[in-house]
């Protein structure tokens, strides 16, 4: 696909292309009155029960779930100054800390992903913001089985009858988080369906097993169409939702094993707005999708897009929901020192919401996390699930 018509696509998704396409897919079978009916509000959270959580998605040639896409310039100049000149607020600061779990395996072959055939290429950046965006793994070392890395994983879910993929990751044992756009329609108060939960995977393989989402929880303004977005449905405040996992039958889940992240709120930035964030994800452009890939990069709070965060990357589709970590990796034992002003360590402060129309910026943002957001998305979902948690 050209670069133009890929460019078009992704700004669209979202919007009226989106809408129609599940009007022609879904929208035609009981399953699109079904998600509307098991949509629930609750004290301005929307939850969805899954009804069919071992529903059938296509682990081999699932789509990158576009990534929304923001139309607007990148203020290059005045969004880094306005970030160093004044300290944003986002509310009152909180989270909870992760653990690395035992580490124990029994890989399970999924099936290796065909090759993606919507992805446009991205080459540089204009945007003159600093990243590294590589493969997680080290040259000697496959790190998908390693804390901090397995805790992320990439998610497949269904729109319609078509298979798509996102990332997101643990922030507890039986708890993900992801974008809300890789959960429902944005405004269209249109739940997808079918979520199933890798973490770690890699090539094909679910080294952890496979995990069946059972309630699905975002913000009632985000369902609805009423979140204030700079950008409708693309830029917002709350692109975060968070997935109830299905135990087993001797009630296990993946974090016992894998560990899971913290996550945080209100905080990790400087008094002028500024982050040093671990991005991870699965996007198609870079290997197929097949393995986990890293970047880093500095971010800023921009108060003009709805205070998302703004980091210098190179991943695209397939990317929405990966984490945004802080702290990234084995803390060091301090001998002489002291830590500093975040001493949080692997904790998610954002996950992947959207990149540029424009592919050479090579930039994307993430709604900033919030006491109202996945604060309380995760106390909903820990009140009504304790077990995960």
């Amino acid at each position: 696909m050209q670069n133009q018509n890929w460019r078009f696509l992704r700004f669209t998704f979202h919007r009226s292309t989106l809408i129609a396409m599940l009007a022609f897919a879904v929208l035609g079978c009981a399953c699109a009155g079904l998600a509307n009916a098991q949509a629930k509000n609750v004290g301005g959270v929307t939850v969805f029960h899954v009804q069919n959580p071992e529903e059938n998605v296509d682990f081999v040639n699932a789509k990158p779930m576009p990534l929304p896409s923001n139309p607007l310039s990148p203020d290059t100049t005045r969004a880094l100054i306005q970030a160093l000149e004044s300290k944003q607020t986002v509310g009152a600061s909180g989270g909870s800390s992760g653990a690395e779990g035992t580490g124990i395996t029994s890989p399970e072959f999924l099936g290796k992903p065909a090759p993606a055939s919507e992805i446009a290429p991205q080459d540089w950046g204009t945007s003159n913001h600093p990243f590294t965006t590589v493969r997680a793994d080290l040259f000697t070392e496959n790190t998908n089985k390693t804390y901090p890395y397995r805790p992320a994983g990439k998610l497949f879910f269904k729109i319609g009858s078509s298979t798509y993929i996102c990332s997101a990751s643990l922030i507890k044992p039986g708890i993900v988080v992801v974008a809300a756009h890789c959960v429902a329609n944005y405004g269209a108060s249109q739940f997808y369906s079918g979520w199933q939960f890798i973490p770690a995977y890699r090539n094909g393989t679910a080294p952890y097993a496979k995990w069946s989402a059972v309630n699905a929880y975002i913000l009632t303004a985000y369902y609805n169409g009423t979140d204030s977005c700079a950008v409708y449905g693309v830029v917002c405040p709350d692109d975060v939702a968070v997935l109830v996992l299905k135990a087993t039958s001797l009630g296990h889940l993946p974090g016992t094993t894998t560990g899971w992240f913290g996550y945080w709120y209100g905080g990790g930035f400087t008094s002028g707005g500024l982050f040093q964030i671990t991005q991870l994800g699965y996007p198609a452009g870079l290997d197929n999708a097949a393995y986990m890939e890293r970047n880093d990069s500095y971010g800023y709070m921009n108060s003009s897009f709805s205070n998302n965060t703004i980091i210098g990357s190179n991943m695209n589709g397939g990317s929405s929901g990966g984490p945004w970590v802080e702290n990234f990796g084995l803390p060091s034992g301090l001998t002489g020192e002291t830590n500093g002003s975040f001493p949080q360590q692997n904790v998610v402060v954002g996950v992947t919401s959207w990149g540029y129309t424009d592919l050479s910026v090579k930039e994307q943002g993430a709604a900033p996390f919030t006491s109202g957001n996945i604060g309380a998305l995760v106390t909903v979902a820990c009140t009504n699930y304790p077990g995960n948690c």
